[in-house]
């Protein structure tokens, strides 16, 4: 008697541990390398397509990695370099990593220098723009961050985040999309920055 409640009591646990965990889907285009300090393990033969994680905040490092059809027998790899994302799972929640695909390869090498990815939850119309962090507020920061700690984010912008526009015909945002969703993700010295850029 003793033995089976205890063994329920084991299974109980188990499961309310395993259950706190939320889900985050990735597409094939993009690899989760990183989550804080731990790395993902992956390989060609066996790709991470879903990550669990519990209710938090998180610094996940991705790579983006794309083929497209340049002939009838020929393909072209575009990838980007690794680039770290803050995002926050709530309770409950799962998720899946969205973002435009671009239609060729030279679209597709754009983005690749500057990856824009949203993180949608599961039930919902509308995703949410993660900010990328930059390498400079990577260097900045010290010490290492462990991997439940909330990062520290940029100045805050002087307006709410909010989700790129609808996309154009083609499948991406329109240029004045683009530059208004970063102009939102910029600090306050990005923005003085740019504006003596482009007004000198």
């Amino acid at each position: 008697m003793r033995k089976s409640v205890l063994m329920s009591s084991v299974a109980a646990l188990l499961f309310s541990v395993s259950s706190m965990a939320e889900n985050i889907h990735f597409p094939e285009e993009f690899v989760p390398l990183q989550v804080g300090e731990r790395i993902i393990e992956s390989s060609l033969f066996s790709r991470v397509e879903d990550l669990e994680l519990a209710p938090g905040s998180y610094r996940l490092k991705l790579k983006y990695t794309d083929l497209y059809d340049e002939d009838y027998d020929m393909h072209e790899v575009v990838e980007s370099e690794p680039f770290w994302v803050d995002i926050t799972i709530e309770a409950g929640t799962d998720y899946t990593l969205v973002f435009n695909r671009a239609e060729n390869a030279v679209a597709a090498k754009v983005f690749a220098q500057s990856p824009m990815v949203s993180l949608k939850a599961k039930g919902s119309a509308l995703a949410a723009p993660l900010s990328v962090v930059s390498n400079n507020q990577l260097a900045s920061e010290a010490p290492v961050r462990t991997m439940r700690e909330a990062p520290a984010g940029p100045e805050k912008p002087s307006r709410p985040i909010k989700p790129i526009a609808p996309i154009t015909g083609k499948g991406m945002p329109s240029a004045a999309q683009m530059l208004d969703f970063w102009w939102q993700q910029a600090t306050v010295a990005e923005r003085k920055a740019f504006l003596e850029k482009v007004t000198n």
